[in-house]
């Protein structure tokens, strides 16, 4: 399969080394189960030596003087994205429930939530609720599949929480990994449907997803059919579905773990009834300013996922977008439909306390990947849910509505500049950034200050 790349360098003690995660599970170049998470990594030159204390979260300027790049809190990335006059306001999500779905799960979630939070100066969420209703299994931290899950699930629980700080949250884990293919699927799919079925939230957040090609087959078919039937009922009752596009650009993996030669999408992300998050490398001032943004593909670690679905016909809310487009959908869903931070290079940080404490391993770890996006896209939608009084449910025709209207209305910051690898993220070509909406950043990032109201007003 396929999935967000996680980034992580350590600010503990130890090691200067790039630890490379899939953001359900290690992508298929750091995949073998069992080794020790520290030694299977990509080796980067030039990184130094980081000391940081293991319950003080290091400020912006640290990680600029001691690694040349920026680790944003959540107070700067509030800032870039214009959220901060909202939560100042106090539409923080009060009264809004964020659910998360994730293999595994990590032992320490609950405890590094609150170290997280007290490092960063958040309250902690009035409800943390961690649910395994499929069961469990103990935690190995030699196994590099537990470990990466673990990595996952505190990114989606601690940066959700960082962007709505006064919603509830439950995370939902499954004892299998979701890999590639159908292996996983239906144990989310059951998350999911319980979710639902005990109305626990009106927002869902999905970090994770398999190639859709690899869902062909008649299992596969069953599979999406099941999610899709699930995801129309979420539009119906209200509720918010969120899915994370991929960090390998328009590259992905067969069940054997062998690279598509043709460009490909992942699923649920290409779900018409999904709202699918893509990556840029954003660029802000310590203070928090805003500068510039550009598409996310260093070409070497990842690359925003993005593309044309082979699975799903095109949905009528991008029947509006221009003929050029048209000609490149050729009437298939395109995503993504919307981006946030995802640069492992401008990095976010986690707090991660999963190993024996005689190892040095716990602590601050720089992370990256669209992984990013669905959970704190979740935390904004807490956010507009209390605003406008109402969930707002099945996004996408108002994101498009809203995306129609033109760079003038100062609702998403439009990326022009990049693509996911056009010259070839894994030998497989991508697709460049455009004025509008285009195949790599969707509709762009959000101006907070603007998108909120439009999507929280009255239709």
């Amino acid at each position: 399969m396929k999935t967000s790349i996680v980034v992580c360098v350590t600010l503990a003690l130890l090691t200067s080394a790039l630890i490379i995660q899939a953001q359900t599970h290690p992508n298929q170049a750091a995949r073998s189960a069992g080794q020790d998470v520290l030694s299977q990594v990509t080796k980067v030159k030039g990184l130094k030596l980081v000391l940081a204390s293991a319950l003080q979260a290091p400020p912006d300027t640290f990680c600029l003087d001691n690694l040349g790049l920026p680790c944003y809190s959540p107070q700067q990335i509030r800032e870039a994205y214009g959220l901060t006059p909202l939560l100042n306001a106090g539409y923080t999500g009060v009264g809004q429930t964020i659910i998360i779905i994730d293999s595994f799960g990590s032992p320490t979630i609950a405890q590094d939530l609150k170290i997280f939070d007290a490092g960063y100066g958040l309250p902690d969420p009035p409800s943390f609720k961690v649910l395994a209703p499929l069961g469990t299994v103990p935690f190995d931290p030699t196994n590099s599949d537990q470990v990466g899950w673990a990595f996952e699930t505190t990114l989606d629980v601690e940066w959700a929480h960082a962007m709505a700080p006064g919603a509830n949250i439950v995370l939902l884990t499954s004892p299998v990994s979701e890999t590639e293919g159908v292996h996983g699927m239906p144990e989310f799919l059951s998350l999911e449907k319980y979710a639902l079925d005990r109305k626990l939230g009106k927002i869902i957040s999905q970090s994770w997803g398999a190639t859709e090609n690899t869902l062909f087959d008649a299992a596969g078919q069953d599979v999406i059919e099941d999610f899709e039937d699930l995801y129309q009922r979420a539009a119906q009752e209200k509720v918010t579905v969120l899915a994370s596009c991929g960090d390998s650009g328009s590259s992905n993996v067969d069940l054997n773990g062998n690279i598509y030669p043709f460009p490909t999408v992942i699923f649920p992300a290409s779900s018409p009834f999904v709202t699918a998050v893509g990556g840029t490398s954003l660029y802000a001032h310590t203070s928090g300013t805003y500068e510039f943004e550009i598409v996310w593909d260093d070409h070497y670690i990842g690359a925003t996922g993005g593309g044309v679905s082979q699975q799903f016909s095109e949905p009528t809310y991008q029947d509006s977008l221009p003929g050029s487009v048209q000609k490149t959908l050729n009437n298939h869903r395109g995503i993504p439909d919307v981006a946030y931070n995802a640069d492992p290079n401008t990095a976010i940080l986690v707090y991660v306390g999963i190993f024996p404490p005689n190892t040095n391993k716990n602590g601050y770890y720089l992370i990256g990947g669209t992984s990013e996006g669905s959970p704190q896209w979740a935390g904004i939608i807490a956010d507009a849910n209390q605003l406008a009084g109402h969930p707002l449910g099945f996004l996408n025709p108002r994101l498009y509505a809203v995306g129609a209207i033109g760079e003038s209305s100062g609702f998403f910051h439009d990326i022009r500049f990049g693509s996911n690898a056009f010259n070839g993220f894994n030998g497989v070509p991508g697709y460049r950034a455009t004025r509008g909406w285009d195949l790599s950043t969707g509709w762009g990032t959000p101006k907070l200050s603007n998108l909120v109201g439009a999507l929280s007003a009255e239709e």
